[in-house]
């Protein structure tokens, strides 16, 4: 190929790619979500546990969509409307008891696994918290999305507007913020109530490396 063949297609390439870039955040003309979400539901097949209803957005997920895609916050309505409809969907535990293992609320934090297609009806889910928050001290590996959660128990105490506040917030955190990025552990059936409370008992209990700076054992 001539050297300016090479160069003809070099300089079409960078001028295609800027273009790509001025007009990637621009709608395609005549396309309506409808269009785009029939595409993406055309382009996915049931699988296992993994339905086609997990690409059905619910009011709440319509809302935050619609406002990140304009970059422009929700209206006060929408804003109560869903934290309102959040914190009815929380179910609070039958016995009244928040708190239960934190050794075993340490392996549902520590546990990335669950809702696969590959994975068997009615398998334990974990919770993946370090994905996102800084738990303990001696784990390392941890993402900063969520605020950190070192000394949670020992800094706020356990008094019971605080547990209620916490269990609210790991079940369906969009009851405190409209928009929350955080799962919505017991809403979506992520973690049984069993779980949600060794969770809660890493989080509460004195002993808990997140409260002790030990190591899990």
């Amino acid at each position: 190929m001539k050297i300016s063949t090479i160069a003809s297609l070099v300089a079409l390439a960078g001028l295609l790619l800027a273009n790509t870039g001025a007009y990637a955040d621009e709608p395609v003309a005549g396309t309506s979500p409808e269009d785009v979400l029939a595409v993406l539901k055309a382009s996915f097949q049931e699988k296992g546990i993994a339905k086609m209803d997990r690409l059905d957005q619910s009011t709440m997920q319509k809302a935050c969509s619609e406002a990140d895609m304009k970059g422009k916050p929700l209206s006060k309505e929408d804003t109560a409307k869903i934290t309102k409809e959040a914190l009815a969907s929380v179910k609070y535990p039958a016995d009244g008891k928040y708190v239960g293992d934190w050794k075993a609320g340490e392996q549902v934090a520590q546990n990335g696994r669950g809702l696969q297609l590959s994975d068997k009806p009615g398998a334990a889910n974990g919770g993946n918290c370090y994905a996102c928050h800084q738990m303990t001290k001696t784990e390392i590996s941890f993402g900063n999305i969520g605020p950190s959660l070192l000394h949670y128990g020992k800094l706020r105490g356990a008094s019971k507007e605080i547990l209620e506040y916490t269990w609210n917030k790991i079940y369906n955190s969009h009851a405190s913020a409209a928009c929350s990025t955080m799962p919505r552990f017991g809403a979506a059936g992520i973690l049984t109530e069993a779980q949600l409370k060794d969770v809660m008992a890493l989080l509460f209990d004195p002993e808990s490396p997140v409260n002790k700076d030990s190591v899990a054992q």
